[in-house]
């Protein structure tokens, strides 16, 4: 008997479904354009997140040595900032890194290469690249080196310049940016869930309205509540369904070609310019399928169930 009652609700649904032809399409296409928003806000955050942790990564504060500095007290400098609480991980360049680094990057200029040989010995101090758990704590290691005694060795200077003063401003905006598009973040993810409910509940509502008459019919005969809202709440399910399989279709082929045109948009030429962009929306698409699989089914399924279960409820009170 419950099998029956199921089978009924099931089919009764997807006659409903096949029935409302062009509003169904148009429900279809509500719900895959409001998804792909999620799909797309998915995307964005991630986007940022690694252009955050790119940009992150590039800040940083380097310690240049005089050329006479002793390689030891460079290490031992290097062991006592290490240990501070606010950083990250201490990079050591010595002078034959740093001048074998130069004539990679120089090797097909050879004018640059001569002129580094008429110098003749190597113009390049050692560095420590300090880099910070977070980009506000960039002033802390700054004033901590100002005031640190190991920065010069039996009354010689060691150091000869940090260069935070440098990079503040970048250091500074950065600390106020990534908090504030975090918040923003979650801000526009909120509205968009509001609208995308909204457009959805009246759009399906809407489909409802043709069947108000049936409705009523039913109800004056007898029927249930639950039997008839059951179809409906299975058409909103189809629904949800079958667009959000069209909004993965949609991210799929977002994710694996929208790299060359924001590349093309933006102008960039060199491979290092856009080292940033490539590849970033289809790793992680690959990499968090399952994950936007998830999301994407679930909010249709659940936005089309709960709008067609809310809408059918004003035709119940016979």
């Amino acid at each position: 008997m419950i099998i029956t009652y199921f089978k009924r609700i099931i089919r009764t649904g997807f006659i409903n479904f096949w029935r409302n032809g062009f509003l169904s399409f148009a429900a279809l296409i509500v719900l895959t354009l409001s998804l792909s928003s999620f799909g797309v806000l998915i995307f964005g955050s991630a986007f940022g997140r690694t252009l955050i942790e790119e940009v992150k990564n590039k800040v940083d504060i380097n310690v240049y040595f005089t050329l006479n500095a002793p390689e030891t007290s460079i290490l031992e400098l290097k062991k006592t900032i290490e240990n501070l609480p606010e950083v990250e991980k201490v990079e050591y360049v010595s002078r034959e890194q740093a001048l074998t680094s130069f004539k990679n990057k120089w090797k097909d200029n050879t004018l640059i290469l001569q002129g580094l040989n008429e110098v003749g010995s190597n113009p390049f101090p050692a560095v420590l690249n300090i880099k910070a758990k977070e980009p506000s704590q960039y002033a802390g290691i700054a004033n901590y080196l100002d005031g640190k005694d190991s920065l010069s060795k039996d009354g010689t200077a060691m150091v000869d310049k940090v260069n935070y003063n440098q990079n503040k401003l970048v250091i500074d905006r950065l600390g106020r940016i990534i908090p504030a598009v975090q918040k923003g973040g979650l801000i526009f993810a909120a509205i968009l869930v509001v609208v995308a409910i909204i457009i959805i509940f009246n759009t399906i509502r809407l489909i409802i309205y043709n069947s108000k008459d049936e409705i009523s019919v039913m109800k004056l005969v007898g029927a249930s509540n639950s039997y008839i809202r059951g179809p409906f709440v299975m058409s909103g399910v189809m629904y949800g369904t079958i667009s959000g399989i069209l909004t993965l279709v949609v991210l799929g082929i977002f994710a694996f070609y929208s790299d060359l045109a924001i590349i093309k948009f933006a102008g960039v030429q060199g491979t290092q310019d856009f080292s940033l962009i490539v590849n970033v929306f289809s790793i992680y698409f690959k990499q968090n399928f399952g994950e936007i699989f998830s999301i994407i089914m679930g909010s249709g399924v659940v936005l089309g169930a709960i709008s067609s279960y809310l809408a059918v409820r004003r035709y119940l009170n016979v």
